[in-house]
Formats: structure tokens, sequence, C-alpha cells
């Protein structure tokens, strides 16, 4: 059994695109038509490109699913913790990672009807730095397992 407060990251998978119409349409259907289920996403464009960032419910199988279908596509480890819902429930996590020096390279937040708190995913530059705080300041994190299977 995992101790509370201890995360174990999460795999992500990120998808160049060119920002062109059904683009998109692609990658949830190549996906989609190998019973792999999104459980969270974020997309970031420019006029020419946009990156894809997806959680889902079996990410080895998404990588190798949109590798084989030509998709430029990488996978890196990301951090899922359970923040309160309330005003300056974020705030406060933030303000603790930045006193610890973890810098945030971006974050996207979620739902799931697994509790009264949010959930936000965070890509973090230490992430050793930032996993430990959130043990030691008994922030909940995810496992992949249990954010898999939202």
């Amino acid at each position: 059994m995992r101790k509370e407060g201890k995360s174990m990251p999460i795999k992500q998978i990120s998808v160049f695109l060119e920002n062109k119409c059904g683009r998109l349409a692609d990658v949830t259907g190549a996906i989609s038509a190998n019973g792999i289920d999104i459980r969270a996403f974020s997309i970031a464009d420019t006029t020419d490109f946009g990156i894809l960032r997806l959680i889902v419910n079996r990410p080895d199988d998404a990588f190798k699913v949109l590798r084989e279908g030509g998709f430029t596509v990488s996978m890196c480890e990301v951090i899922a913790v359970r923040i309160p819902d309330r005003p300056g429930g974020l705030a406060g996590v933030l303000e603790l990672m930045q006193e610890a020096g973890v810098n945030i390279e971006y974050m996207y937040a979620f739902s799931a009807k697994i509790s009264k708190d949010a959930l936000a995913v965070f890509r973090v530059e230490n992430s050793e730095v930032a996993e430990r705080l959130i043990a030691e300041k008994g922030i909940r994190a995810l496992s992949g397992e249990e954010v898999y299977s939202l």
C-alpha cells in the first residue's frame, strides 16, 4: 500500500500537431479506435502548430499507436495532486513549491468525482524536490493507477 502523500509519477503523452483542421480529431480517433480513454488533456497552440498533452488510461499503448500512426509524440512524467477546492487552495500549494525552489514548467487541472478536492497536474523542472515537498506537507498525490482509472 502506498503511503499518503507519496507521489507516483504519471505518464503524460505529448503530441506535436500542425494547426490545421482535423489533426486533433485524427489523434483522438486513433487512440479511441484502440480502446484508450482520455483522462485529462491540455492543448497549447500558436499560429502554425499545437502541443496536445494527454493523460490516458494506457499511456504506453497510446504512445505506440500514435507513433505508428505517424504522429510526432513524446512521453514524460508529471505529478498529479489533490488540491483543496476552495479559494486559496491552489495558491497555497504553489506558494509551498515556490518556497522550496520548485520551478513549474506548466500545469493544468482536471475534474473527477473522487473527492471534494480539485485535481491538478504539474510538470516541474525538479521532480525530486517537488515529490519530497508533497510528502512532507501532506499534499495528497495520486498514483498512476489512480489517475488512469478515473
